[in-house]
This record gives structure tokens, C-alpha cells and sequence, in this order.
């Protein structure tokens, strides 16, 4: 019987989790589909669950992670977290490093731009994503990246 010894040796290595930070979200700055979220949008969400899940791609039972810190400040929703997950921290080797928040709108009212601003949501989750819906909803490595080698079998 033939096994693939990359493969074994991909699923035995430990996996070293990976620290980033970023911003979720801004505040005063419409995201693509114009939606603006005010500062304070997300208190008394954080106040009763002040660890969202930490998710790739919004995949609903898929968690990556775990933030160790997610806290609303000046700039917007500042995060900070462990990627625990190979898949992910392979993406972000390879230059994954947008964030994208999960919600359910809770108080909003419609601008006339068609976008909403948003006083109040419930944060669901918050996910590393390859095209977040803010620009500069982004993350990035607190500690060093190791590049990949070719591993020659």
C-alpha cells in the first residue's frame, strides 16, 4: 500500500497558532453597499457575548480561532485574535487579510444614498475574508510569518 507522505506530514505537523489584529469595522466610513455603523453600534452587543466567533468566509460552524479581544474605540471595532486553523493560516500566508463582521441590525434608519446607518446591531461573528464589504476592514500578523519552503519528497 502507497501513502502519500505529504499528506500525512500536512495533517500530523502541529498547527502554531497565528496572533493578528485589525479592524473589523469603521466607524464614519460607508462600506461598499453604503452602510455606515455609528460608534457605539456594537455596546450592548459586546456586553452580552464579548467573544464573537472567529470565522472563515462567514462559514456558519466553522471556527477558525478565537478572539481574545474585540472592543469598540475611537477608529471603529478593533479586534484581536488567534488563528488556530491550517486552512486559514495557509490563506493568510498567501495574502488573505480582510475582516468582515456577521450582525443582525437592530436600530438603523435608510439614508437617502440607499445605504442605512446603523445605531445598534447584534454581532453574530466576525470572519477573515478575501473581499470584506469595508475597504479597510483589514488585519494583519502580530507575529512573524514563516514563508513556505518546497519540500522536496
Amino acid at each position: 500500500m502507497h501513502t502519500d507522505r505529504r499528506a500525512a506530514y500536512s495533517q500530523a505537523a502541529p498547527v502554531t497558532p497565528l496572533l493578528i489584529e485589525g479592524y473589523a469595522s469603521l466607524y464614519g466610513r460607508p462600506d461598499q453597499v453604503r452602510d455606515l455603523i455609528e460608534p457605539g453600534a456594537f455596546a450592548r452587543s459586546l456586553a452580552w457575548r464579548a467573544q464573537p466567533d472567529m470565522l472563515l468566509q462567514h462559514q456558519t460552524g466553522s471556527v477558525i480561532g478565537r478572539w481574545r479581544e474585540v472592543k469598540e474605540v475611537g477608529t471603529g471595532l478593533y479586534v484581536r485574535g488567534l488563528v488556530e486553523d491550517r486552512t486559514a493560516l495557509n490563506l493568510i500566508q498567501n495574502g488573505l487579510d480582510g475582516l468582515s463582521i456577521g450582525f443582525y441590525p437592530l436600530l438603523w434608519h435608510r439614508e437617502a444614498s440607499g445605504g442605512r446607518t446603523l445605531k445598534e446591531v447584534a454581532l453574530v461573528e466576525i470572519s477573515l475574508v478575501s473581499a470584506p464589504m469595508h475597504p479597510d476592514a483589514r488585519f494583519k500578523p502580530m507575529t512573524p510569518i514563516r514563508p513556505r519552503r518546497a519540500h522536496i519528497m
